[in-house]
């Protein structure tokens, strides 16, 4: 799978997952997850590209927050290409007024240099 291929919902979803797997153990909140991620999630899962299941009734029950019903694993292609994501989402949002155009105390000197080889 390449990012580029990916649609804009995909890539959306493929950062939740990042984020949960980062911050929740992988842990889904199903008030989160649309009927369209759903599909996706299950094309995801067959493909092997992710590992999505949800949990049993005793596991839910361990859990403080009852809306976790799901938990998620990443391959390492996963995780690749949402660390590609989030860079070029870095990228675009420093794009966009008004990231563009805010100026740091840095700015004068210059001396730091992101991505973009943009000076800051």
């Amino acid at each position: 799978m390449e990012l580029n291929q990916m649609s804009a919902d995909e890539r959306n979803l493929l950062l939740y997952l990042e984020s949960v797997s980062t911050d929740g153990g992988g842990l889904v909140h199903s008030q989160r997850i649309n009927d369209e991620d759903r599909e996706i999630l299950k094309k995801w899962d067959e493909s092997g590209f992710i590992s999505y299941s949800r949990l049993t009734f005793d596991s839910i029950q361990r859990l403080h927050d009852k809306h976790n019903t799901s938990l998620v694993y990443l391959s390492d292609e996963a995780w690749k290409l949402a660390h590609q994501e989030r860079r070029a989402k870095n990228l675009r949002m420093q794009s966009k007024s008004p990231y563009r155009d805010l100026i740091t105390t840095k700015s004068k000197r210059a001396d730091f240099i992101v991505a973009d080889n943009t000076k800051v």
